[in-house]
């Protein structure tokens, strides 16, 4: 069981490699459709899980643009896990409430420190992109969700899954 588990999340990690070579214009090169897969992981495999893949997945992301903001990256790849920690925690109980906070997380809180490491300029124009590569990411995982769920479901206990 632990061996489909950890094939899972690989998986999900490499499909985050791929959605990071797909990247939204920006003004900085790692917004991309890395963090879908994270989603995806959060509601089949767990919160922590999710969490795991979505730190990962922004660092693949990020190291593919050349690391556009540098050591800054790793600020964003624990934003990006409690941001999905936090959608795999809220998806059980109301699953647009979770799609809307992590939209408005990801899109507009996660990138507030960059208005005092950076200055304002940068944060207003970031947002649009994030926005953007936010809501196409949320509504990817959000089509997949429910499609993949019998396909993790089978061969493990329920208990495992969240739905």
């Amino acid at each position: 069981m632990k061996g489909k588990w950890v094939s899972g999340l690989a998986m999900l990690t490499a499909l985050s490699v791929v959605g990071a070579a797909i990247k939204i214009p920006a003004i900085v090169g790692s917004v991309a459709l890395d963090a879908f897969p994270a989603l995806l992981a959060a509601v089949l495999f767990g919160a922590g899980a999710g969490a795991l893949v979505g730190a990962f997945g922004h660092l693949l992301s990020s190291l593919i643009g050349g690391f556009p903001l540098g050591p800054l990256h790793f600020l964003i790849a624990v934003e990006m896990a409690v941001l999905v920690w936090v959608f795999g925690r809220m998806y059980k109980n109301n699953k647009i409430l979770a799609c809307v906070v992590f939209i408005i997380g990801n899109s507009l809180v996660a990138p507030l420190p960059f208005i005092y490491l950076m200055n304002v300029g940068f944060y207003l124009g970031i947002i649009p992109s994030l926005l953007i590569g936010s809501i196409i990411n949320t509504v990817i995982a959000m089509v997949a969700i429910p499609r993949l769920t019998s396909l993790v479901t089978h061969g493990l206990p329920n208990r495992d899954v969240k739905q």
